[in-house]
């Protein structure tokens, strides 16, 4: 068992204080958005000097007691994943783990498939494209499938909502327009048009390509929408999509992202509920703390809300053009009284840790390697090989030869401890 140190990221859009509070630490005094626990090659976390037996503890110290902790899995991939993962992922940690913190809105984005990334990463990489380009759209040849754990509540963008419901909205907006005796953007009609189409997939993807392509017409349709808006037009039943609608037009001004988030669902998640994101669905977090856990990749197909570059043809070739439901995420109960999230991804399932003081240790759901965090209080971690205590904003990574581990509340502690922990979704 490891102790980590962690990479944050100071992306603009991150809040000043929420992961800094969560972790009971001082703010840096800049946007903290992503603190990073894994070991993506980009931002690996740092393994210090080992809990566990004499000889691992003087073999680290004597490489100074700190090593990338992508460099020591890749030391040995069979000790530290398990020779399951390592047969299915390859000898790399399979799943990150993040605190985010989105203090404004990310941009509109979707993730590949693995066939899409391992075909697109090959093409640049034939190309010649640097792989720090601004234009470079696959980072890695792997997929990017993930989950959000909400924290505080947490609003977000996810997945295209029926044509027929977005259709309401842009109906809605021709009702206000009409009321208040203004002209009706150009724009909104060849939307209803569109929406109106009796194929969904064909109704959805005309809406989206019409709003991607941008221009005037997309700019002066928002700013007309948000200036009815913002004049008392009514909004219910449409309340909160309008609202986002008038928010992201303060900040992206005229993006096709603006009107696009009409297309997708809007979603408000309380603290305690996850959804998960696979490839194909358009999404954005707006704002909220959470506790996001994805396979390790960096591949990221944008679509708006964002100064950064825009593939719009990669894009429309990576969107599944379907209407869904929201995809929340239940927790299960193991039979060892565990509970974890498990989305339909193999890389990676999220165990929440709840210990009360004097309650009986938890098992750490364990197949292959896994991450841990506290996030209040103090948690002892032992296993047949060694121990190791954590006290609130500290983490670890667990070999796979380290299993079995258990979560135990501290002697003498008074109020309740809570951790999240993180391995794949193989069978232990």
């Amino acid at each position: 068992m490891y102790e980590l140190e962690n990479v944050l990221r100071p992306y603009a859009w991150g809040s000043t204080t929420a992961i800094a509070g969560l972790l009971g630490r001082p703010a840096s005094g800049g946007p903290e958005a992503e603190l990073w626990i894994g070991a993506h090659p980009d931002s690996p976390s740092v393994a210090l000097s080992p809990a566990g037996s004499a000889g691992a503890h003087a073999a680290v110290e004597g490489r100074g007691g700190r090593r990338a902790l992508d460099t020591l899995i890749g030391e040995d991939p069979e000790h530290h994943l398990g020779s399951d993962s390592v047969a299915e992922f390859g000898p790399r940690l399979p799943f990150l783990l993040k605190v985010l913190a989105a203090d404004s809105p990310l941009s509109l984005q979707v993730h590949p498939t693995l066939q899409q990334a391992r075909e697109g990463f090959a093409r640049e990489e034939a190309a010649g494209v640097d792989r720090s380009a601004a234009e470079r759209n696959y980072k890695d040849d792997n997929h990017k499938p993930e989950m959000i754990y909400a924290l505080t509540p947490f609003e977000a963008l996810c997945g295209f909502r029926p044509a027929s419901d977005a259709r309401a909205v842009f109906e809605l907006l021709v009702a206000d327009f009409e009321l208040a005796g203004l002209e009706l953007p150009p724009l909104v009609p060849l939307l209803l048009e569109d929406l109106a189409h009796p194929e969904e997939h064909t109704a959805l993807r005309s809406a989206f390509e019409r709003l991607i392509a941008g221009g005037d017409e997309v700019t002066e349709a928002a700013a007309a929408i948000v200036a009815a808006l913002t004049s008392g037009a009514p909004t219910a039943p449409h309340q909160a999509e309008l609202a986002t609608v008038v928010t992201l037009n303060a900040q992206y001004p005229g993006d096709p992202g603006v009107l696009i988030s009409l297309l997708l669902n809007r979603i408000s998640l309380a603290p305690g509920e996850a959804v998960y994101l696979p490839a194909g669905n358009v999404h954005a977090y707006l704002h909220g703390l959470g506790i996001e856990v994805m396979a390790s990749s960096d591949n990221v197909l944008r679509g708006g809300l964002t100064p950064k570059f825009v593939d719009v043809p990669e894009l429309l070739r990576t969107i599944s053009f379907e209407a869904v439901g929201v995809p929340m995420l239940s927790p299960e109960t193991t039979m060892l009284g565990q509970e974890v999230f498990r989305p339909p991804f193999s890389e990676f399932q999220l165990q929440r840790i709840e210990l009360e003081p004097g309650a009986e240790p938890v098992p750490v759901a364990q197949s292959g390697a896994a991450v841990i965090i506290v996030v209040s209080g103090s948690v002892l971690l032992d296993s047949p090989k060694g121990e190791l205590r954590l006290e609130r904003g500290a983490s670890a990574f667990l070999a796979a030869a380290e299993a079995p581990v258990n979560a135990h509340a501290m002697s003498g502690a008074t109020g309740t401890a809570l951790a999240f922990a993180v391995t794949t979704a193989l069978k232990a």
